[in-house]
């Protein structure tokens, strides 16, 4: 049973409708009082709250019913309804406990998935508790164990490892995979956060349809519109043809939104909005789109601490993290280094058509030692230049320490608080010139870059190297 608590007739009507089609039992509640009343003799499996009651404009009666309801109701789901102007309410609501928010006028097509999002959530979390019939929200129940068994294998074969950090996340993951719910991935650069994004895809009912894949650091704040929502020929200058935009490509599937964290504040904006209702225009098309797709997101940075500096939008973030997925630093995982390695050199000797590489239990002991700021990527990294420079059958811990360069900042870089990233790469790279000489090759893999990258850097900073 879903409640829903709302003053307006209206409201409450649409929603009745809505619920009762796709399934729904309704119970109704137009006062707080009604609705407190209901909590206390009822357990309704969510609750539909409205935040705008027509006899405020502060919206505290809406966060007061919200306190109620959680005292009575702590574990059943509230989802907030709110006008697009009081989007801050929402964020309040949030903050109180409640699980999402939807602005008015609705898209039953998300209110829908966030109904049965929180619905499916709930029942996880909970492993089905047990409450006496008619004893309301507010009495006390048995949480079941949780199954040794709940992990199950995936199609995706890329993750490597059995740390119990790294199957805490894929536990997590196959418990949230079938659900719609917006995922937020964290994690330093190097650690997976793409292949857990393509494991969710890959284990959920959308698994058929498009993983759809966006740098987001590397769009232009000019083409972000373009890029994510396509454009009608004719809508700017050099639009000599129609393009369809990520979001279109991505319906029915999932979208994978990397470094979210580099968005600036306009396009925070134009995201959110496509996120909150799944509908977008073209450029250059005033005919609104719709959009059925998951959103997974992932960045390297600390988003709560840039909405506390106001540097990312609190809406936008409450949007994107229903559930967060923190990937572990390999730092935190040395017990994979060997499985990870036996991976990493079988793949490299088979695209090569190279005889089985043998890595000794040194060269094992060797590796677990190292500090990986670079992560996973940076061991594969060292695993295949070792194999193709060294040509040995049994690789040795000498082997890797021939090709294991660390590349640590002087003291004056590394204590000087207001050195800007220019700076301390500009070190890094005359570290590694005065490394390796002249051979542009050994500096370019020593500093995770590409030749060609390497000689831009070369030319913005105007070094020179001698041959």
């Amino acid at each position: 049973m879903i409640l829903i608590c709302d003053d307006d007739l209206t409201v409450r009507t649409s929603l009745t409708l809505v619920l009762k089609r796709a399934g729904y039992e309704v119970a109704i509640a137009s006062t707080q009082q009604e609705a407190v009343d209901f909590v206390r003799r009822n357990t309704p499996e969510l609750i539909l709250m409205d935040m705008n009651y027509s006899n405020t404009t502060t919206g505290e009666e809406g966060l007061e019913l919200l306190a109620k309801v959680r005292i009575f109701c702590p574990d059943v789901p509230v989802i907030l309804i709110t006008a697009w102007g009081s989007i801050n309410l929402a964020v309040q609501g949030i903050r109180a406990g409640a699980f999402d928010f939807i602005t008015k006028p609705w898209n039953n097509l998300v209110l829908l998935n966030s109904i049965q999002t929180a619905i499916q959530l709930n029942k996880e979390s909970n492993n089905e508790k047990v409450v006496e019939p008619g004893s309301g929200c507010g009495s006390n129940s048995k949480r079941q164990p949780e199954s040794e068994n709940s992990f199950q294998p995936f199609r995706n074969n890329k993750i490597i490892g059995k740390s119990p950090l790294l199957l805490q996340v894929l536990n997590t993951v196959s418990r949230i995979a079938h659900t719609n719910a917006p995922v937020l991935i964290t994690g330093e650069s190097g650690t997976g956060k793409e292949l857990v994004a393509e494991a969710i895809h890959e284990n959920s009912n959308r698994n058929k349809n498009p993983f759809i894949k966006v740098n987001l650091g590397g769009i232009a704040q000019s083409l972000f519109e373009s890029e994510m929502f396509g454009h009608k020929k004719g809508a700017f200058t050099d639009a000599h043809h129609d393009r369809t935009g990520r979001f279109e490509l991505a319906n029915k599937g999932t979208i994978f939104l990397d470094e979210i964290g580099e968005l600036d504040q306009v396009c925070q904006v134009k995201l959110l909005r496509v996120l909150q209702d799944q509908t977008f225009e073209a450029l250059g098309d005033s005919k609104p789109r719709q959009t059925d797709t998951r959103i997974i997101s992932a960045t390297n940075k600390n988003l709560a601490e840039m909405v506390a500096k106001g540097t990312f939008r609190e809406d936008l973030f409450y949007r994107i993290n229903l559930i967060t997925i923190r990937m572990p630093a390999l730092r935190e995982r040395i017990e994979d280094i060997p499985l990870l390695v036996e991976y990493f050199a079988k793949k490299q000797t088979g695209l090569n058509n190279l005889p089985e590489i043998k890595i000794s239990s040194e060269a094992i002991g060797f590796l677990k030692k190292l500090p990986y700021p670079g992560n996973i990527r940076e061991l594969k990294n060292l695993v295949d230049r070792t194999i193709l420079v060294s040509g040995k059958s049994e690789i040795t811990d000498r082997d890797f320490k021939e090709q294991y360069t660390e590349l640590p900042l002087n003291a004056e870089i590394r204590n000087n608080s207001v050195s800007s990233l220019e700076q301390v790469e500009k070190e890094m790279i005359l570290k590694a010139i005065r490394l390796y000489g002249s051979n542009h090759s050994k500096i370019a893999t020593a500093l995770g870059l590409t030749r060609q990258t390497l000689y831009r850097r070369l030319e913005k900073y105007d070094i020179k190297i001698e041959n």
